[in-house]
Parts: structure tokens; sequence; C-alpha cells
């Protein structure tokens, strides 16, 4: 790799602050994206004592200036070489059946979960080429499932499974590697958004998900690639989907 720089969205909270802890330990210089400031400036802060680069930028994934700002944030600090794609919508709260499910709030939650992504993806796909580059989409097990009133999100994420897969067939000659990544139930404000009242403290915390982080990024990026990973199931490797 020529560069050791990481965008990570959705970074303000839960699994994203976690994935961007873990990177500054490996020593990546960070780029951190969320829509809201406060947030992410004190995750931005937290990190401080790790001593590498952290650029916060503020704004939707939706909007393309706000990924054009990401990358540029990116190459500034020497090119980029992971891509977390972790911003995610649960497009209602409570959740509803997919039978009643808003159509306008279908048309956001894809943009915000598939669509967005993919053009994050396409816009950092010269420095990912640069640089043996990764990308790491965040799934659940929504994709899969099929569970009444996830519908909607589960769409998105089923969805995102296969744009990874064919990501990483179409990118592999280019160096590019893609993974899928289902961290998991987790204690999260969008879990608990998904269970408004409901005590959810019987989740683990997204800190769950670390040793999982450490064995993906131990592996050669080019074996990974194609594979839908769990990263909470006894062996990472037993949902890897063969490129």
């Amino acid at each position: 790799m020529a560069a050791k720089v990481a965008i990570i969205t959705g970074a303000s909270r839960g699994l994203g602050e976690v994935v961007a802890r873990f990177l500054a330990g490996q020593g990546y210089a960070l780029v951190l994206t969320a829509r809201h400031a406060e947030p992410l400036q004190k995750v931005a802060l937290a990190l401080s004592s790790f001593n590498v680069p952290v650029q916060t930028v503020v704004g939707d994934v939706t909007d393309a200036a706000h990924r054009t700002a990401a990358i540029d944030a990116a190459n500034a600090l020497g090119g980029l070489s992971v891509l977390v794609n972790n911003a995610s919508d649960l497009g209602v709260s409570p959740l509803l059946p997919l039978a009643d499910f808003p159509l306008d709030a279908l048309e956001r939650v894809f943009k915000i979960n598939v669509v967005a992504p993919i053009a994050l993806t396409q816009a950092a796909l010269p420095a990912l080429k640069a640089n043996g580059g990764l990308v790491i989409n965040l799934s659940s097990d929504a994709a899969k499932g099929g569970y009444p009133t996830w519908g909607g999100y589960g769409l998105t994420k089923a969805a995102l499974d296969l744009a990874s897969l064919t990501l990483a067939n179409e990118l592999s000659d280019a160096g590019v590697s893609v993974v899928s990544v289902d961290p998991g139930d987790m204690r999260t404000v969008m879990h608990q958004d998904a269970f408004p009242g409901d005590d959810i403290s019987d989740r683990p915390l997204p800190d769950v998900t670390v040793p999982f982080w450490a064995w993906l990024f131990g592996q050669d990026r080019a074996a990974v690639s194609g594979g839908r990973y769990a990263a909470q199931a006894q062996n990472w490797e037993a949902v890897n989907e063969a490129v």
C-alpha cells in the first residue's frame, strides 16, 4: 500500500466510532464523516491520543458535494486505502411492515444505504486502485432474515450485499477488494430506534466487534474480497461467499 488513510462514514457514534478507534490504533490517518458536527468533533478529540491525523467532514452521504469533500480530505492526507461505508438509516421508527412502508421513506433509505455507498466507492476508485484499497460495506442479518417490519431496511442491506459481491468481482483485476460485514445486534442508538421503549441492555456494545476487525485487517485483502462476514460469529470465515 502507498497510503494508510481511511474514510469512515457514520463515524460520530456506535460502530463507526469503534472502527475509527481501531484504525487509529493501527496507525491510519482518518477522515470521519457524519451529519452532526458536535458528536463528530467529540470522536475526533477522543482519538487525539493516537497521534494520527483526523479530519472531520460534516454532511449527508447522499450529497455528492459531501462525498467529494471526504475524498479530497483523504487525498490531502496521502491517498485513500480503506473506505468504510457504515452510515445507515432505518427509514422509519418505529419500524413498519413492508406493506405499509411509506414509499418516500423507502426511497430515502435506499439512497442512504445503497446508492450512497456505491457512489462513494465510484468516486474513490482512482485512489483505491492506486493503493490496493479495501471497501467495507456494513450489512445486517435483516438482509437475509425476512423479519417482519424489517423489510424496508433489510431490502437495502440485501442490495448492498449484492453490490459488494459484484464490485469485488469487477474490481479484482484492479487490485481493489470489497467485503460485506454483518456486525450483529448491538447496543446502539439505531438499534434502540428500531425498538423504541424497549430495554436493549442485553445487546453487546459495538466494541464486541474489535476482534473481528483485528482479524480482517490481518488478512490478505485479495483473499477476503467478495466475502460476507459476521463480526459476532464464532467462525468469521464460515459465511464467506467465494468470488
